[in-house]
């Protein structure tokens, strides 16, 4: 009942939050906060928008086979929000878009004006929909497992009360929201260690001696090149990573461009760039105390990496405090992503596809529809019941943002012109060519192409753009 009381005080305090930032809202709020956003909640609130749920369970456990190399793309991330706050944001801020993909029309036409967008909402819907299921699932399995509440009246609930505070105050509201949420996961994060901590006796500087000197701290991988973990693989992929799913996805631009000003909005950049690695870093060192904690209570590291956070956080076995941390720093991250999500959907399918930014009857007729079909893609998730499904979409959206990386590469660093009609063709050819090239490389070198993938997928997008070029007279 504690726990269940948490959700919903937490709950609770989401709609106070929406009630008191909503009030005369319109369009213009609901897509760019009337460009009012003070900088500085944007860059806190961002850093919980851009770790998930799924995140949140999943860093820690990357330690068990990678040790601490994924700070090596964390690395990279704050070199990709230099090159999106000083490249990108100028850009967008100059035209004063409302979605970041209108660009395209005024540079290439209408056709990949329409394909990028397209790309977008197929990558964000699915994406965020799988993210939100697993996260359900978890609370399903570890939380909410003693009131027996049915998985879709689960789902159900938590969508309805994310369109309940984002229906009205949309991008306004949730820069407000995601401060908060930010809040709740840090604390819960920090409160987490401090738990395990004390379970293990460490004291502070102990604590970070014992990390310092485990095995698993190792960061860097210099020598091995076909690692997944050398270092420039991680690096560069960290790079290009921000560069496509930040500054290329309306998502998580949206907020930024609530800034008054570009000044602003590239101070929040460069800020919540910067904040990543320490950010990461302390879910990894959690990572490194739970398996010294499962050692110490002579209990076998889980199979699954996942299950390094889930079975002695969620499962219990550090008390029924750290269950009520567990689920308040997972519902956060889970919530301050999702609820982005929808909004940038509705954004982007509202100015984007139907072209109609000022029709407040449209925003909030799509903006509910988004909210069903994306509780309809979590049902089905759920029906299918299936890893290899998931896996699959996730490898979806990996190769969507490929083409987006292509069109807005093409578009920035040639002065060329395409031939619009063949613009869809070639962004859907690429990362089909792609997954063609990933196969054979694995059957004839034995190579599995990693992060680099994207890369790839832009560059045969782009090449394919320059084919199709029509000079200009």
């Amino acid at each position: 009942m504690i726990i269940l009381g948490t959700i919903l005080i937490y709950f609770s305090l989401l709609l106070f939050i929406s009630k008191m930032t909503a009030s005369s809202s319109n369009n213009e709020s609901f897509f760019r906060a009337n460009k009012q956003s003070p900088w500085y909640l944007v860059a806190f609130g961002m850093i919980g928008a851009s770790i998930s749920g799924v995140t949140f369970v999943s860093v820690p456990g990357m330690v068990i086979d990678q040790n601490m190399a994924y700070a090596q793309t964390c690395i990279g991330f704050i070199f990709g929000y230099i090159l999106v706050a000083f490249v990108l944001l100028p850009i967008y801020y100059r035209l004063n878009l409302i979605t970041i993909y209108t660009y395209l029309k005024q540079r290439l036409g209408i056709r990949s004006y329409k394909t990028g967008a397209s790309f977008f909402l197929l990558s964000k819907l699915t994406g965020s929909a799988v993210k939100f299921y697993v996260v359900c699932m978890i609370l399903q399995r570890f939380v909410l497992t003693d009131f027996n509440i049915p998985f879709p009246i689960t789902v159900v609930s938590m969508v309805l009360l994310i369109w309940l505070y984002t229906y009205k105050g949309g991008i306004r509201t949730l820069v407000f929201t995601d401060t908060f949420q930010t809040i709740c996961m840090f604390l819960a994060l920090l409160l987490i260690i401090y738990n395990v901590m004390t379970a293990l006796d460490f004291s502070i500087s102990e604590t970070f001696n014992r990390i310092i000197s485990d095995s698993h701290s190792t960061i860097f991988v210099w020598d091995d090149w076909f690692s997944k973990q050398n270092f420039w693989k991680q690096f560069l992929s960290g790079v290009f990573i921000v560069v496509v799913m930040t500054g290329l996805d309306q998502d998580m631009m949206q907020k930024n461009l609530t800034c008054k000003t570009l000044r602003d909005a590239q101070k929040d950049m460069c800020t919540y760039g910067f904040a990543f690695l320490p950010v990461n870093l302390l879910f990894m060192s959690l990572g490194i105390l739970l398996m010294m904690y499962l050692s110490k209570m002579n209990v076998p590291l889980p199979a699954s990496p996942d299950e390094l956070m889930l079975l002695p956080v969620a499962g219990g076995m550090l008390g029924s405090g750290v269950e009520v941390l567990f689920t308040i720093g997972v519902v956060a991250a889970c919530f301050s992503t999702a609820d982005s999500a929808l909004t940038s959907l509705t954004t982007s399918f509202c100015v984007d596809i139907c072209e109609q930014p000022k029709n407040e009857t449209l925003r909030k007729r799509i903006h509910f529809a988004m909210s069903v079909v994306f509780i309809l893609f979590i049902l089905v998730f759920k029906v299918f019941n299936s890893t290899s499904l998931i896996d699959a979409v996730y490898i979806l959206c990996s190769y969507t943002y490929g083409p987006l990386l292509g069109l807005f590469a093409f578009s920035l660093l040639t002065r060329r012109s395409v031939n619009d009609k063949f613009v869809p063709y070639i962004a859907i050819a690429s990362p089909l060519l792609c997954f063609a090239i990933d196969t054979l490389s694995m059957k004839l070198w034995n190579y599995k192409f990693g992060y680099e993938l994207l890369m790839l997928n832009g560059i045969l997008t782009f090449a394919g753009l320059y084919l199709s070029n029509i000079k200009r007279k």
